[in-house]
């Protein structure tokens, strides 16, 4: 069981400021984007821990809308990259253009130096473009020149995926995948929601002019990722977190042996320290300066979907992996 007491080291006033922020950013956010509340949480969560979103769903649902107005809300620098086969590694990370006037090389950044980066169909784009890409997530700099260039802070990515029309891509591979926080998969909107998306075109909602008054600033979101790494974390959720993430290992053990056999591979330890960094961000954002059992269940299949490999036989017989997620979080005890 949770110990009854938990020593906060958050104070009520830093508590009630991160609250008052979040609830600015989400209103700021509501107000362009309609509906897409998993989407709304998932960036926040990706933004408050520096984390990167896969986010996989059809044309049309708002992606570059949401990652855009997300930045406005908060005055960050924003890029989309528009992602294409034929598409190199200099044009994302920058280069060096020879200026013939003083002969020297002067370097020019590429678009992954701004806050936000939206990755639109990074599978489109080749193997070693997609790898210059993820190299620059992982080591938050990129290297031009032989220089090393530090990306901003805050900094995160949003690549995203299309389910349909394969043909002329690359798929990520898993070991790629794996360095995404979070996975999540769009749905489209309801009739009420796609109507409300029709009335805010026709008031000019989404024109040019209507571009939202930033509500907070980049001090603003690095203060609060400051604080995520303090809210409380009790031990036994560690172990339910870890626990969690071995089963994927060692199905055949807990789960039904049908759903068991068609897990290839499980998930890295990176799914473990994922869960524990998005855990504390959605505690934050709900009010709270503790973890809950409920947050860890609330993002077991952002978490872990991208990270279990199914095999064929999933495929063949319509399993989701969100079916096996299901039952793996059933299977663990919750503390």
């Amino acid at each position: 069981m949770l110990k009854a007491s938990i020593t906060s080291r958050i104070d009520l006033a830093e508590l009630s400021r991160v609250q008052q922020i979040v609830g600015s950013i989400s209103r700021s956010f509501e107000a362009k984007v309609v509906g897409q509340t998993r989407l709304r949480e998932t960036l926040l969560i990706s933004l408050l821990t520096g984390g990167h979103v896969l986010l996989e769903s059809v044309p049309g649902l708002a992606k570059t809308t949401a990652a855009q107005t997300l930045a406005d809300s908060i005055s960050a620098a924003f890029h989309r990259i528009q992602c294409t086969p034929d598409l190199l590694p200099s044009d994302i990370v920058g280069t060096q253009i020879y200026d013939a006037s003083h002969g020297t090389f002067q370097t020019q950044l590429g678009p992954v130096h701004a806050n936000i980066v939206l990755l639109d169909e990074i599978n489109r784009s080749s193997a070693k473009t997609q790898s210059a890409m993820l190299e620059a997530m992982q080591e938050r700099q990129t290297t031009i020149g032989g220089q090393n260039y530090p990306l901003p802070s805050p900094f995160m990515v949003l690549a995203t995926q299309n389910p349909i029309e394969q043909e002329g891509t690359y798929q990520l591979p898993e070991a790629q995948m794996d360095r995404f926080m979070l996975k999540e998969v769009l749905d489209y909107p309801s009739p009420v929601e796609e109507a409300e998306m029709i009335r805010r075109i026709d008031a000019g909602v989404y024109s040019a002019e209507a571009t939202p008054t930033a509500v907070a600033g980049l001090d603003d979101v690095r203060m609060i990722q400051r604080v995520v790494k303090n809210v409380y974390l009790d031990p036994a959720l560690i172990h339910y977190i870890v626990g969690l993430v071995y089963v994927t290992r060692h199905a055949q053990k807990y789960i039904d042996p049908s759903l068991a056999a068609l897990i290839e591979f499980g998930a890295s330890p990176r799914a473990s320290i994922a869960f524990t960094q998005a855990a504390r961000a959605l505690a934050l954002l709900q009010g709270r300066d503790h973890v809950i059992p409920e947050d860890i269940k609330a993002l077991a299949a952002r978490v872990l979907r991208h990270r279990i490999i199914l095999g064929f036989e999933a495929v063949a017989e319509n399993i989701a992996v969100e079916t096996v997620i299901d039952a793996i979080v059933a299977s663990v005890q919750t503390p």
